[in-house]
């Protein structure tokens, strides 16, 4: 089993999987993405963000979207 995301990370990554159109499979595309859209100044922070919405654009988790 993977490890749990925080609430913040998933409300985040489906508000930006809902506004933006850009994000692809590809976790270096979606972090260039991911910090063009917010002001969040922390790489962990964006990295999990980026990394989440790579998760589920490879189809992994659909149901939650």
């Amino acid at each position: 089993m993977g490890t749990v995301k925080p609430t913040y990370i998933k409300k985040l990554g489906k508000q930006l999987l809902r506004e933006v159109n850009e994000f692809t499979d590809d976790f270096d595309v979606n972090k260039k993405i991911v910090d063009e859209h917010t002001n969040i100044e922390s790489k962990g922070i964006r990295n999990r963000i980026a990394g989440y919405i790579t998760h589920k654009k490879k189809g992994k988790g659909e149901s939650e979207v």
